[in-house]
């Protein structure tokens, strides 16, 4: 019995056009995001995670009473199904905060009235609910396995000072409040990366939202796609309890790559420069560690990235710079939000962008997606000929 000698390229389908979409657009040499045709600094700097959802959603800017209709609708939706909280309170409370965001996307979809639904109004429906719920579910979690209550919906806040009012039990002040909100839109969507490509294969099989969405949350709790601001994170308070000052920080950086270690938050498979929204965080968090007293976490990831810059220039990769996650594990802690929620908050996030995908996934024109995703693969295993092997029973096995 032979192996198939064939020699197969493992792409991860990188650089592969799988299918159309006119939600958001990425140029990785130039450092280029955009969201529905608009810049993600502009989106940034001007609207606000609820408008920038709704463009996701419906592919336009609203007006006035729209976007008024649209925030209305998700405050309404903010309270969870009251079997959740009980089904969170049974949980081991060393569970993985994505692993339960996962199990609650399926509980959300059950209590849903339109779940089979199929019609776009009833999608985008859906997704206005898991919009408000999303968060709701994640700060719920925190709390139950930290032995608190959780917090009801307060119907006065917007939508990214409820979430932190919910999982911390105190009222941001308008500032962190603003950046969490910037925090949303910049994570909101980002293409065909990992987990939006599960969302939309799964509904390629006429599969209903909540089970695209589920998909998505299982993919962007792998470590190579979710995750990296928390490791971020960890990274740097490594920094801080081995290093005694700034200038040790080259030293530490140098060891780490002739060692083959990953320093976390740099590098990216698309942008080929600095990822756009990490300009934005970087500032981000120098204000906001000034404002809390955490200067010198700037000042480390500051010194780690010109570090890291020179090391991997030194060794011709010239193309590895500060990605979405390297400012935004500082800035998401000394916002109070716990490091192993951050991939959450992600999610609380992305939930938007997921729906915007599997909606524009169910209703696009037949010519701009395949009718349902279905790749090919090399066989490569035991090969006995065109007819296949012979099976042999277990006394003649040897």
């Amino acid at each position: 019995m032979a192996e198939r000698q064939v020699r197969v390229k493992n792409t991860g389908l990188r650089g592969v056009t799988v299918a159309d979409t006119k939600i958001s657009y990425i140029d990785g040499e130039k450092g280029i995001l955009i969201y529905r045709g608009y810049r993600i600094e502009e989106l940034a700097q001007r609207s606000t995670f609820m408008e920038t959802a709704f463009l996701l959603l419906n592919g336009h800017l609203p007006v006035e009473s729209e976007i008024e209709r649209f925030e209305r609708q998700v405050v309404q939706a903010r309270e969870i199904p009251a079997f959740i909280p009980d089904v969170l309170a049974s949980l081991p409370k060393d569970a993985d905060p994505m692993d339960v965001l996962q199990s609650c996307i399926p509980l959300l979809g059950a209590a849903d009235q339109e779940l089979y639904d199929e019609s776009r109004e009833a999608n985008v429906r859906k997704a206005i609910r898991l919009i408000a719920r999303v968060p709701a579910v994640v700060a719920a979690w925190n709390r139950i396995r930290n032995g608190q209550k959780p917090l009801p919906p307060d119907s006065t806040l917007p939508h990214a000072a409820n979430f932190l009012w919910q999982l911390t039990g105190n009222k941001p002040d308008r500032e962190v409040a603003h950046d969490f909100d910037v925090c949303l839109v910049l994570h909101a969507d980002h293409t065909f990366n990992a987990s939006t490509f599960a969302c939309r294969e799964v509904v390629s099989t006429n599969a209903h939202m909540y089970a695209g969405v589920t998909a998505g949350v299982g993919a962007l709790s792998g470590p190579l796609h979710g995750g990296a601001n928390a490791r971020v994170m960890k990274m740097l308070l490594e920094v801080e309890s081995q290093v005694k000052s700034k200038a040790d920080i080259p030293g530490w950086v140098h060891n780490k790559v002739e060692n083959g270690e990953k320093i976390m938050g740099m590098g990216h498979a698309v942008y080929k420069t600095i990822d756009p929204r990490a300009k934005i965080l970087k500032e981000m968090s120098e204000r906001l560690g000034k404002k809390m007293g955490r200067q010198q976490w700037y000042e480390y990831l500051t010194a780690i990235e010109e570090a890291g810059y020179k090391e991997f220039e030194a060794r011709g990769k010239t193309n590895i710079r500060t990605n979405v996650d390297f400012y935004s594990g500082s800035v998401y802690s000394l916002m109070g939000i716990p490091t192993d929620v951050m991939t959450p908050v992600f999610a609380i996030s992305r939930i938007s962008g997921w729906c915007a995908h599997i909606i524009e996934e169910k209703f696009a024109e037949a010519q701009e997606k395949p009718a349902l995703y279905r790749p090919e693969a090399e066989y490569v295993g035991h090969y006995c000929g065109a007819i296949g092997c012979t099976y042999e029973p277990m006394d003649s096995r040897g």
